[in-house]
C-alpha cells in the first residue's frame, strides 16, 4: 500500500519526544519566596543548571512559565555532539584557535556528563553513542568540509575526512566525528528534575517571570504578583524576555525547523547525519516500542517570516521519499531556535555590568551539548567565579564586532518587517475565511487576527505583538500567530506560545462581541 501523504496533516502536530513521556505536575508559585541562585526558564539549560548548583549546595529555584521540558527541548532531534555543522574553522578563523579549543573542550565535556550521569543516576533515556557526519553532494563545500575535519582533529576531536557514507548514495564529502551520541531528552531530563528536588531545588510551574529590579540581591515578579528574592539570577528562558540592559534582542534572532518521525521500509545503517547544503537536512534513529522511527529534520526561515509553513513539512517528506521507502509518518513538529550573529552561543555574565544575572541563550540548533555547557559554565561561575570555558561564550565577547555586517542585516530585517507590516493593506471582511483558516483584516485602523476554528467559531485577536509592537504573522502549520522580528508566538486565542512576550494579546473573546464585530463592521 503507498503511502498516503495527506494522513500527515489530519492531527495536529506533536513531537515523539512529547508523547512517548508522561506531563508533569509540578506546583505554581502561591508566596513570596527567597533563594540563593533563581532560574528562569524550565528547560534543558534550567534543569541541568539547577542540578548542578543544587548538587554544590546552592538553593536554587525554577520557575517555568508553562510545563517544564515542552519548549524546544520536548521539540529537538536529540542529537548530543560536538559536531555542530561546519563550526569549527569558522571559530578559528573569525574568533581565534584558542576560542576554537575551548569550544571543542566545551561540548566534548558535555557529552561526556551526560553519559557519566545518565549512568550513575540510572535513567534508561536510551543513550547510545553514534558517529555523527556532515556530508555534501555538491562541489562548492568540499573543501569547507575538508577544513573541519583539518580543524576538528588539530583540536583532539576524533574526526576523519571521508568520500563515503553508510548510505548507499553518491556524495561528494564528509567529515566524521567519533564517540558522539543520541538519548531520548524528556527521560534524562524528567529524571534529572526529580534529582533537583531531592536536593532541596524547588520547581514552580505556570509561572511566568515578568520583570527584574535591582541588582543583588534581585527581585523577580510574576504574572501572579509574587516575588522571588534571589541573590543570583540566570535567564534560561531560551529568548531572553528581559530588556533593560544587553540589546539582546537585536543580538539574537528566532528561527523555526521541522521535524518529522518517520517509519520506513529498509534497515538504518547507523549513525547522525545532516547536509552541509541550506538549508540542511538530518538523519538519525530512534528506536521505540512500535519500531524503529527515523527523525528527520531540516528546513529553517525567521520566525513569522517563512512561506505557507506546511509547505516546510512537504519538503521533509520529499526528502524522505527520496532516499526511503516510507511506509508512515506517525509524528511531525516543529521547534523554535535562538541564533546568535556569529554562531555561538551567549553563556554568561548578562552584561559585563550585572555581575550577579547570567544567561544562557542562541544555541543555534545544537541545544543538547551547548545546554549542558551552559549548566558548566554558569555553576562555575556561580560556585568557583571562573570557568575554563567562559571566554568564547562570553555575551559581552569582544569578538562580536567580527559580525558586525551580520549584526547590521538581521536588525534591518527586523526594521523591514516592522515597517511592512505597519503599511500592508488588509481587507476588512472575515466571510470567506474557512474553518481551519485564518486571515488579518482591518479593524477601526487596527490590524485583526481572524481565525475560524474547526467548529465554525471565529477567534479574534489584536495582531500587534505585545513585546515590541511588530505585527504578527499566521503560521499555518502550527495555527499560531508568529512575529516576524523577534519571534514572540502566540495562539490564535491570543495566549504566550514563546517568549520573549510576556504579554498575551488583546483578543475578543465574549461571543457577543464576536458577533457585533462580524455582522455590523465586517
Amino acid at each position: 500500500m503507498s503511502f498516503n501523504e495527506e494522513k500527515v496533516f489530519n492531527k495536529p502536530p506533536q513531537s515523539y519526544w512529547m508523547a512517548s513521556t508522561p506531563s508533569t505536575d509540578y506546583p505554581a508559585l502561591n508566596e513570596d519566596i527567597k533563594v540563593d541562585t533563581a532560574i528562569v526558564g524550565g528547560g534543558m539549560s534550567g534543569i541541568s543548571c539547577a542540578y548542578l548548583l543544587t548538587k554544590e549546595g546552592v538553593k536554587a529555584a525554577i520557575i517555568e512559565a508553562d510545563h517544564i521540558l515542552q519548549g524546544t527541548t520536548g521539540h529537538t532531534t536529540a542529537k548530543i555532539t560536538s559536531q555542530h555543522g561546519l563550526i569549527y574553522n569558522k571559530i578559528k578563523n573569525k574568533m581565534s584557535m584558542e576560542f576554537a579549543q575551548q569550544y571543542a573542550e566545551a561540548n566534548e565535556s558535555a557529552i561526556g556528563l551526560i553519559e557519566k550521569l545518565q549512568n550513575e543516576l540510572h535513567i534508561d533515556c536510551d543513550f547510545m553513542h553514534q558517529p555523527s557526519y556532515v556530508f555534501t553532494r555538491q562541489d562548492q563545500y568540499i573543501q569547507q568540509i575538508k577544513d573541519e575535519a583539518d580543524t576538528a582533529s588539530s583540536l583532539g576531536i576524533k574526526a576523519s575526512y571521508l568520500e563515503e557514507i553508510p548510505f548507499d548514495i553518491p556524495i561528494k564529502a564528509a567529515v566524521r566525528f567519533e564517540n558522539q551520541a543520541q538519548f531520548h531528552p524528556r527521560k534524562y531530563l524528567l529524571a534529572i528534575a526529580e534529582e533537583v528536588t531531592k536536593h532541596g531545588g524547588q520547581i514552580y510551574e505556570q509561572t511566568r517571570a515578568i520583570d527584574i529590579e535591582g541588582d543583588g540581591p534581585h527581585i523577580i515578579t510574576t504574572k501572579n504578583g509574587y516575588k522571588i528574592t534571589a541573590d543570583k539570577v540566570i535567564i534560561a528562558s531560551h529568548y531572553p524576555f528581559y530588556n533593560k540592559h544587553g540589546m539582546y534582542f537585536a543580538r539574537i534572532y528566532p528561527e523555526r525547523s521541522y521535524a518529522l518521525g518517520v517509519k520506513v521500509k529498509e534497515k538504518y545503517p547507523g549513525g547522525m547525519y545532516i547536509t552541509a547544503e541550506d538549508p540542511a537536512k538530518s538523519i538519525r534513529s530512534q528506536i521505540t516500542d512500535q519500531g524503529e522511527l527515523l527523525i528527520i529534520g531540516g528546513e529553517h526561515h525567521k520566525t513569522g517570516q517563512g512561506k505557507d509553513t506546511t509547505d516546510h513539512y512537504k519538503a521533509l517528506i520529499a526528502f524522505s521519499k527520496d532516499y526511503f521507502t516510507v511506509e508512515d509518518i506517525p509524528y511531525r513538529w516543529s521547534t523554535q531556535d535562538c541564533m546568535t550573529v556569529d554562531d555561538v552561543p551567549y553563556i554568561g555574565q548578562y552584561t559585563k555590568d550585572t555581575p550577579n544575572l547570567y544567561v544562557a541563550t542562541g544555541y543555534r540548533k545544537w541545544g543538547m551539548t551547548n545546554s549542558t555547557v551552559s549548566a558548566m559554565i554558569l555553576k562555575d561561575l556561580i560556585v568557583n567565579g571562573s570557568s575554563p570555558y567562559q571566554d568564547v561564550y562570553n555575551p559581552s565577547r569582544k569578538t562580536i564586532t567580527a559580525s558586525a555586517k551580520e549584526f547590521v542585516k538581521e536588525n534591518l530585517n527586523v526594521a523591514k518587517e516592522f515597517i511592512t507590516g505597519k503599511l500592508e493593506l488588509l481587507p476588512n471582511d472575515v466571510e470567506d475565511i474557512k474553518p481551519g483558516e485564518a486571515k488579518v483584516i482591518i479593524k477601526d485602523g487596527d490590524r485583526v487576527g481572524a481565525y475560524r476554528d474547526e467548529q465554525g467559531t471565529l477567534h479574534l485577536v489584536n495582531t500587534t505583538c505585545t513585546h515590541m509592537g511588530c505585527e504578527l504573522q499566521w503560521n499555518s502549520a502550527e495555527k499560531s500567530w508568529d512575529c516576524p522580528c523577534h519571534g514572540s508566538r502566540f495562539t490564535y486565542e491570543g495566549d504566550i506560545i514563546d517568549s520573549p512576550t510576556v504579554m498575551p494579546l488583546h483578543k475578543y473573546n465574549d461571543v457577543n462581541i464576536v458577533e457585533k464585530l462580524v455582522k455590523d463592521d465586517f
